[in-house]
């Protein structure tokens, strides 16, 4: 048979576990967690968006460097330089020699100012002067290469 229980004063036969600090322990603990989560899910976030504000630029950029060749090219008289510059439709539509032959036969472009890019359209705004005197607002039409995904000249209108 067992001895029986102790009683009342009796120190139990084990340390009481520690109970100072352990709510210190627990806040710093899921602090620490929140921020490890703030840190990936944010700092995705910021990529992301960073990625977009990038990608718009690139567009830009892109869409006017296109454009400022196509005209280059018109004004200059090198149309194979404005034939390069056009879309693959584009490019389906007219053969190089039929593009040479339209477009030397349209006024001649004097000058001309290329505007901003609308991203959202993909269109471009151009100012044309042409060799008469006479002016002229044109508005370029942009589409993404299939292969490289760089801007391209799709249709003037």
């Amino acid at each position: 048979m067992p001895p029986p229980p102790a009683g009342p004063g009796v120190a139990p036969p084990f340390a009481a576990p520690p109970t100072e600090g352990r709510r210190a322990r627990l806040w710093l603990a899921l602090g620490v967690g929140a921020l490890a989560v703030l840190l990936c899910c944010g700092g995705g976030g910021s990529a992301v968006v960073g990625l977009a504000v990038s990608n718009v630029q690139a567009v830009r950029e892109q869409g006017r460097a296109v454009t400022q060749d196509y005209y280059d090219g018109l004004a200059e008289r090198k149309y194979d330089r404005s034939y390069d510059a056009l879309c693959d439709d584009a490019r389906r539509r007219e053969s190089r020699p039929a593009f040479t032959r339209r477009v030397s036969a349209e006024p001649q472009i004097d000058s001309f100012r290329v505007g901003e890019v609308d991203v959202n359209n993909l269109t471009v705004p151009v100012s044309v002067t042409f060799s008469g005197g006479g002016r002229g607002n044109q508005q370029v039409t942009l589409a993404p290469d299939r292969q490289t995904g760089a801007m391209k000249v799709c249709g003037v209108s």
